[in-house]
């Protein structure tokens, strides 16, 4: 490649091309910038977390009661399947987050031997300046890019990861 806004995939991918031509590695010049990508925005969002003083797994489980709107409930079945973790884990995790005072758990209305776990005003401040950060940071990450090609992307990316479903 004999562009000067290469990067080290390109490196590395044309070092590969010299040393095995008889490969493609168009692959490896999609999921290499994936990667290196993703760990990119990883530590954006353990910042963006770190700075609302949460644990990401916190912010996983007070998202998801938040994108279920007021009043910030729900079983805790729905939030296993939101977060793909154990009902070990599951149960561990809202105690935590009880103890830290995001959280209440209350007898579901529809199902006396039911619980719901509820976000509490605490949580939902916390949570409301994590996703503020996180989507600034985000959009940071983003900003060499036009609206037009973020939107791209992102259709590309969707249409990339039904593939794996």
């Amino acid at each position: 490649m004999a562009t000067t806004d290469q990067d080290e995939v390109d490196r590395i991918v044309d070092d590969w091309e010299r040393e095995r031509p008889d490969l493609d590695f168009a692959p490896l010049q999609v999921f290499s910038r994936v990667g290196r990508l993703s760990k990119l925005l990883d530590r954006a969002r353990r910042q963006a977390f770190e700075r609302s003083e949460l644990e990401s797994w916190e912010f996983d489980v007070l998202s998801a009661l938040r994108r279920a709107g007021s009043p910030f409930r729900l079983p805790p079945k729905a939030l296993l399947a939101q977060t793909l973790v154990s009902s070990g884990t599951m149960t561990n995790r809202i105690d935590r987050l009880v103890s830290r005072g995001f959280v209440t758990r209350q007898t579901d209305p529809h199902d006396g031997r039911g619980i719901l776990v509820e976000m509490t005003p605490a949580g939902l401040t916390r949570v409301d300046a994590a996703i503020t950060r996180l989507v600034d940071a985000e959009a940071e990450l983003l900003a060499g890019l036009p609206s037009a090609e973020q939107r791209r992307l992102a259709a590309l990316l969707r249409k990339l990861s039904l593939g794996f479903v």
